[in-house]
């Protein structure tokens, strides 16, 4: 049950790519048409049909991709937008309703995550279709008008959108290639084993300046806990299951600092036309740095 609503969830995610390819190759005067429609394709295909494709073959799409990506062969696609009257309109009836969807979203996958074992995965894509379900009769929307929009936004995110997936994978890659035996080796150099505030400091740190090189603090963690946590941290008594929490989200810290987390920072700034691409991680940088210091603290009086 589990695996099948999983695949189903990943298939229209699969569609919604494929609907923008088509979308790239219908829409006139479309800049690097052949680019962006086979880009969003392959994209497609890997999220409908990647367990039944060789490992090795979904490589070389994903290389492909890259190569479009690092061309600027997958360009904006144009989409019919409603008038400004319109939207003034629609926001003036639905008012704060709009709010419901996102509480239905949240709340369904705090449900389905804790009291069902359907999974995270499937939690977070049954929440969300349960929360397209109630804005579709708010708005009183229509399918069609719901996929139209989700294009739309993808196309906006663009190649990014599969930036978080390639950054969880290498975070796996790292890990195997045993690149946290190699941080180890470098921080035993320079961190004295046997200090707690030392220990910490570099745990935390670690993990928000790896994050920030990763774009991921999901990727960074387990190289990082590997590297620092485990021998530094973990090893003179520390509560894992504290540590591990804070440490997490300390690397979120590195996230606010980076335009490699560009679904994030970047792509932010593209939509609300900030002037400065950065401007996002310029805004966050010093709550970053005190949520930082303040979780050295929290990790060393918490986990001990």
């Amino acid at each position: 049950m589990t695996n099948v609503l999983l695949f189903v969830i990943y298939a229209i995610i699969g569609l919604i790519c494929v609907s923008l390819a088509v979308s790239a190759l219908r829409t006139k005067g479309q800049q690097a048409r052949v680019g962006t429609a086979l880009f969003w394709s392959l994209l497609g295909i890997i999220f409908i049909l990647g367990d039944y494709i060789p490992a090795n073959i979904v490589g070389v799409l994903i290389i492909v991709m890259a190569i479009l990506s690092a061309t600027k062969q997958v360009k904006l696609v144009s989409f019919n937008t409603t008038t400004e009257e319109f939207k003034k309109e629609s926001a003036a009836k639905i008012g704060n309703k709009l709010f419901i969807p996102a509480l239905v979203l949240a709340i369904l996958a705090f449900v389905i995550a804790q009291f069902t074992n359907l999974g995270s995965y499937n939690a977070i894509g049954l929440s969300g279709i349960g929360a397209l379900i109630v804005i579709l009769l708010i708005s009183k929307s229509s399918i069609g008008e719901a996929n139209s929009e989700a294009t739309r936004l993808l196309s906006q995110v663009g190649p990014t959108a599969i930036l978080p997936q390639i950054l969880a994978a290498l975070g796996t890659l790292f890990t195997i290639a045993g690149v946290g035996e190699v941080i180890a080796e470098g921080v035993s150099q320079v961190v004295p084993t046997g200090n707690i505030w030392l220990g910490v400091t570099a745990y935390c740190v670690g993990m928000a300046l790896f994050t920030a090189v990763m774009g991921n603090a999901f990727a960074a963690f387990s190289v990082i806990t590997a590297g620092i946590g485990v021998p530094f941290v973990f090893a003179l008594g520390a509560n894992p299951l504290i540590a591990s929490a804070l440490a997490l989200t300390a690397g979120f810290c590195g996230t606010l600092l980076t335009p490699m987390a560009a679904n994030f920072n970047i792509v932010p700034a593209s939509i609300l036309d900030i002037k400065n691409q950065y401007g996002v991680i310029k805004a966050q940088a010093p709550f970053a740095v005190i949520m930082l210091i303040i979780h050295i603290i929290l990790m060393r009086f918490l986990a001990f």
